[in-house]
């Protein structure tokens, strides 16, 4: 059996928390508008997409596929601000390779180029900075992506925390693929790649100094050789997404809404892990809306899920694969989850953050 849940060491101080759900109608930015919520998807609805007033963007897809010169090009950026810079099984170095390499998978691209930007504030130990572009190089290398071009700038004391990263990436997308958010359909099932929450919790526990009884590690990881290994089996995987911020709630509300589907989940089919479960027990958190930087969703053909299943198992980074619901024509746009005891809720997509700056 598990430890118990403890907290151990000095106690945590909760100066200078802030509610990350604040009222939707805020006439200014808050912290909630970077939480990959409603407010994220409000703020990008109604300020960014009308003023770009792009197809491409329009998909809201992890990234663009765009075709040029008779080639398919998958294309995205990410910025990456977490707090604390280091945490257990990763940093922003990490962080700002292996989720811009993984926002392209998600459209099936290898990822090829990255360019990277740092914005550093002034009084910052220089070795810190060395320290996250080793990470970060030794990132790019496990990954198989070059970095390729860059920019550095420098804010005034007190308007940073130390380094905050812009990352940037380009990706080749074979042919006959075509994944897109919009692709879902009834039948589909519905596979995450291994245990969800574990890189939220990790954040919080050492930015917080909470200790639950063992060690909470992040999953940050690359996916690109597992999404190769997928497609190897089958190119018609519908749609593939990294839960990330707001976790695997708001990536499946965005599926459904896209493609007007219902989803189904079993609630005891989720691969949650006990120290999760804990921790977000205590917290008050729901493991759903947890973000995670190195597990995808795949949408699958009920053909095909058997056979993905089992090479996503086959390999390091989908090992505890599992089958968590299906596509159904029911509750268009929604996902609703069968609990333990029968019944059913609706799964629904997060305000703003439960956890800020996670990434």
């Amino acid at each position: 059996m598990a430890e118990p849940l403890t907290l151990t060491g000095s106690a945590p101080s909760f100066e200078g928390w802030t509610c990350p759900l604040p009222l939707r109608d805020s006439p200014t930015i808050v912290m909630g508008h970077g939480g990959g919520g409603a407010m994220s998807g409000e703020l990008v609805e109604h300020v960014f997409l009308p003023s770009f007033a792009d197809a491409s963007l329009a998909q809201l897809a992890d990234s663009a596929v765009l075709d040029v010169a008779g080639s398919r090009l998958a294309f995205s950026t990410d910025s990456f601000v977490v707090r604390p810079l280091f945490f257990p099984g990763g940093s922003i170095g990490d962080l700002a390779v292996n989720g811009t390499v993984n926002d392209l998978a998600m459209s099936g691209a290898r990822a090829l180029f990255l360019s990277a930007a740092f914005i550093l504030e002034e009084g910052t130990d220089v070795t810190r900075i060395g320290a996250v572009a080793q990470r970060m190089g030794e990132a790019a290398a496990r990954a198989g992506v070059r970095i390729v071009t860059g920019d550095t700038k420098v804010v005034e004391s007190g308007h940073g925390d130390g380094v905050y990263v812009n990352t940037a990436g380009i990706g080749m997308v074979p042919a006959g693929v075509d994944i897109r958010p919009d692709r879902a359909e009834p039948g589909d099932v519905v596979i995450v790649s291994g245990d969800i929450g574990m890189h939220g919790i990790a954040v919080m526990s050492v930015r917080e100094g909470l200790e639950f009884g063992t060690e909470v590690v992040s999953d940050c990881q690359p996916l690109g050789d597992l999404v190769a290994t997928m497609l190897a089996v089958t190119r018609d995987l519908h749609v593939l997404r990294d839960p990330t911020r707001g976790g695997v709630a708001t990536s499946l509300n965005e599926i459904a809404r896209a493609s007007g589907v219902g989803i189904s989940l079993d609630e005891r089919s989720l691969p949650i892990p006990e120290v999760v479960a804990n921790a977000c027990a205590f917290l008050g958190l729901d493991p759903l809306q947890v973000a995670n930087e190195g597990k995808l969703l795949a949408f699958v053909p009920r053909a095909r899920a058997d056979e993905v299943l089992a090479a996503m198992r086959d390999h390091p980074a989908g090992a505890g694969a599992t089958i968590i619901g299906e596509c159904v024509e029911s509750h268009p746009g929604m996902v609703s989850a069968r609990t333990g005891f029968g019944a059913s809720r609706v799964v629904d997509l997060p305000i703003g953050e439960q956890l800020p700056r996670i990434c």
